[in-house]
């Protein structure tokens, strides 16, 4: 997988941000994708935005924040509820990075039924 220099510096971000958890990283989505208790929380994407897996219950209102949008797997074809992409832009402060891991830890938090 070739990295752009926004998927590389935001995966190194990530393993900063996960660094207390037992993450598995795997190219996925294309991207970076980092599994915690095997399943996806959070993945780099080449654009240096961020593909965050979320609660489906929640996805309306997390949609409302600033630069998160409906993700998408190729032009028009998105990926439902509980899949969000944020902005590249939104993320270059670590407090909003961690906002939105946090948001993936939790929610797979409560599908595993692990304690973070």
């Amino acid at each position: 997988m070739t990295m752009t220099p926004e998927q590389s510096d935001l995966i190194g971000r990530l393993r900063r941000v996960l660094a207390e958890e037992a993450v598995r990283e795997v190219a996925m989505f294309g991207g970076r994708s980092f599994m915690v208790d095997e399943r996806i929380a959070v993945s780099a994407l080449k654009s240096g935005g961020l593909l965050v897996r979320v609660d489906a219950d929640r996805h309306e209102e997390l949609l409302d924040r600033p630069g998160a949008a409906q993700a998408e797997m190729g032009a028009g074809r998105t990926m439902g509820p509980g899949w969000i992409e944020v902005d590249a832009a939104k993320i270059t402060e670590d407090a909003g990075l961690s906002m939105w891991v946090d948001v993936a830890l939790k929610y797979n938090r409560a599908v595993t039924g692990t304690r973070g």
